[in-house]
This record gives C-alpha cells, sequence and structure tokens, in this order.
C-alpha cells in the first residue's frame, strides 16, 4: 500500500530488538533509526545491525516516543509497531506528525479496538487512510503464539542456563500468558496512512490558531497539490 519511494528515511518507533528494523532496511535500501527505552533491546539490535553490515544505514537512539529529539520533517516514513497504544492512537497521530515531510508516510500497527472510530481520527489529525486491515486472534494463534508456545517448550527441554536466554524466555511465556488470558485483546490492525494537511501546520509555524481539528482537505484540493 505505501508507494515505492527511493531511499527513504524511516523511524521505527518503538523498534525494541529490531525485527522490523532490519527489515526496513532491506527493503528500503534507505536510512532507518531505531528508537526504544529498553537498553537491552536496543544493545541486542546494534548486535544485530553491525553482523548484517548495516551500520552505515541503520542507527539505534534510547530515546522515549513521548520526548522524540528529531527536526521536524525529518523522516519520509515513520513506523508503529504497537507502541502507539502506549500514548494512544490519536496523541500519536498529532504528536507525531511533525517528524514527517510533506506527503510523508505512517504505518501503525496498533489493538483493533474501535476500528470506525479510529478511521475518524486518521482523517481529523489531517492524514489520508490509504488501506487498513486486521489481524485476527485466530491469526495470531496459529502464525505467532503456536510456534512461539513450541520454541519456548524446546529451548526449555536443554535445561538453559544462560541469563540472557532465560530472560527471553521469561518474557516468552509472560507474552503466551496473557493471550491465553485475554486472547480477544489479541486482534489488531494496521493503518497505512499519509500525512495531508500541510496549511494547518504552517499556519500553527506562523503563529495562527493551532487548536481544534484540522479539516481534511477535498479530493480537488488535493487534486491542486
Amino acid at each position: 500500500m505505501l508507494p515505492r519511494l527511493e531511499k527513504p528515511r524511516i523511524l521505527d518507533i518503538g523498534c525494541g530488538s529490531g525485527i522490523p528494523t532490519l527489515e526496513l532496511a532491506t527493503l528500503g535500501q534507505g536510512e532507518v533509526v531505531g528508537i526504544d527505552i529498553d537498553r537491552a533491546a536496543l544493545d541486542e539490535l546494534a548486535g544485530k545491525i553491525k553482523k548484517a553490515g548495516l551500520s552505515s544505514r541503520v542507527k539505534v537512539v534510547p530515546s522515549s516516543l513521548r520526548e522524540m529529539d528529531f527536526a521536524d520533517g525529518s523522516f519520509d516514513i515513520l513506523w508503529s509497531e504497537g507502541s502507539i497504544h502506549a500514548i494512544g492512537f490519536e496523541r500519536g497521530l498529532r504528536e507525531w506528525k511533525r517528524l514527517l515531510k510533506p506527503g510523508g508516510f505512517m504505518v501503525v500497527h496498533d489493538e483493533q479496538g474501535d476500528v470506525g472510530k479510529k478511521l475518524k481520527t486518521i482523517s481529523g489529525c489531517g492524514y489520508e487512510l490509504l488501506g487498513h486491515f486486521t489481524l485476527s486472534q485466530e491469526v495470531w494463534r496459529t502464525e505467532y503464539f503456536a510456534p512461539l508456545e513450541k520454541l519456548v517448550a524446546e529451548s526449555r527441554a536443554g535445561d538453559p542456563r544462560d541469563p540472557k536466554l532465560l530472560e527471553e524466555l521469561r518474557r516468552a511465556q509472560g507474552e503466551l500468558d496473557f493471550f491465553k488470558k485475554a486472547p480477544r485483546r489479541n486482534s489488531s490492525a494496521y493503518f497505512i496512512i499519509q500525512k495531508t494537511d500541510f496549511s494547518a501546520q504552517a499556519e500553527t509555524r506562523r503563529g495562527g490558531p493551532s487548536s481544534g481539528i484540522p479539516k481534511r482537505r477535498t479530493s480537488s484540493q488535493r487534486k491542486g497539490r
């Protein structure tokens, strides 16, 4: 759903140990910056980056997603794999918007929740929806949790002693326990959106009105960009 971009600059918000980060670097061939507050996860990702020979294009930055110290218009794409839930869907869309270049894109993976409400929020925050799709709890069960449970069982059967592995197993078991306790909360949705509200942002920088929900451009206005 995203158009092909020439070496885009991508920010992976809440990158963790970097599975999407490395994939984005491979697919996009541009620069990728991963941020997270988990130092251990960032150290693990840094090792993966070095091993993959991607140190010139992939960087890790210890940072809270609430206080990202990047200049306005720094990125072509923002990627949020479950992280927007930490501050709320609407707040994330509004606060992170400044980081995108004009016409930049955001991919958000979040709890499914009220999809209709989220679609209205996307429009109200000055983005255009390019597409969205959901992942049901059954998809999560068969594609993620069942293989994870098998991997955990096999790893424990080997009587692991490595502290790092034991910590990974503990985290994985926590995910499994949460899924079994509340499987309905593990349905999720992806939203692919594009920043379109240029005029409201410019008005805010000139000292104009900054409150209220920006209006979405009409189709005729978008054609005239």
